[in-house]
């Protein structure tokens, strides 16, 4: 019967934490986000960092839980300190806005670039933006365009349309307006109401693209639907440059599902 007590006294089998975390983000995907914590917490507690990070945004953003940023930050400081860079772009959000901790830019910085070196797509992007911005650390225009072009390429909108703004005012390269609409149009179809605005600006100077008062028209109303301020400014001069016929056919356009290049004639 030794056998049989041996079996008996073995430890518990280790958790399956792949097979966990995916049920936890199934869960959230429902927008149960409660269901998710469920599962989070108690792997949180055992140290799987992802985890950490996971149950820290919840709580900054009160996600299935009261919102408590202190808590946030505790959670979210133990997966950094572990290296999820999930962890440590977030962690770097709480810095950058003071929430829950004291706001440091510079340790906002340091936690991108760490999250950003392990290939985090929005860290990438966000600390593009501050060396680019140069107001919060110091301005660097190769290093922006070096983590702006890395968010580009893992599909990173806003980057795409970092990158033209690069090419446009001669950022450390050459002005080379072809570049910065291509870029424009690549952040406008992966739906960035600025690349949009930039994209229909191109086409109302004719720009890097060939003019076009309906594509600049169309972009424009995309731009303004998504809540950019940069297509304020040429919504009149689009407007100018088309009969009632071409304004309605650009409205018409601009109501229409963004998809891809193909599905959309024109612009």
């Amino acid at each position: 019967m030794r056998w049989r007590d041996r079996s008996v006294s073995r430890p518990p089998p280790e958790p399956d934490v792949p097979a966990q975390m995916s049920a936890a983000y199934e869960a959230a995907s429902r927008s149960d986000y409660a269901g998710a914590l469920a599962i989070w917490g108690p792997l949180a507690q055992a140290g799987v960092a992802r985890a950490q990070s996971n149950v820290g945004a919840c709580f900054a953003e009160g996600l299935g839980v009261a919102r408590d940023l202190n808590l946030a930050a505790r959670w979210l400081t133990l997966a950094a300190e572990a290296g999820d860079p999930v962890g440590q772009r977030n962690l770097a959000a709480l810095y950058f806005k003071g929430e829950g901790i004291a706001q440091d830019f510079a340790r906002a910085a340091v936690l991108y670039r760490a999250a950003a070196e392990q290939g985090d797509g929005p860290a990438q992007d966000m600390l593009s933006w501050m060396l680019l911005e140069g107001q919060c650390v110091e301005c660097d225009v190769v290093e922006a365009r070096h983590w702006a072009q890395a968010a580009a390429d893992q599909g990173i909108a806003a980057a795409m349309t970092r990158l033209g703004m690069v090419y446009h005012n001669a950022l450390g390269i050459p002005r080379d307006s072809t570049e910065a609409a291509r870029w424009w149009r690549r952040g406008a179809l992966a739906g960035d109401a600025d690349g949009q605005a930039m994209l229909g600006a191109a086409h109302v100077l004719g720009s890097g693209v060939t003019p076009d008062p309906v594509a600049a028209l169309t972009w424009l109303l995309r731009a303004q639907a998504g809540g950019s301020a940069l297509a304020t400014s040429f919504l009149a001069v689009a407007r100018s440059a088309l009969d009632a016929a071409g304004i309605a056919k650009a409205e018409q356009r601009a109501s229409t599902p963004l998809c891809d290049a193909d599905a959309e004639p024109g612009p």
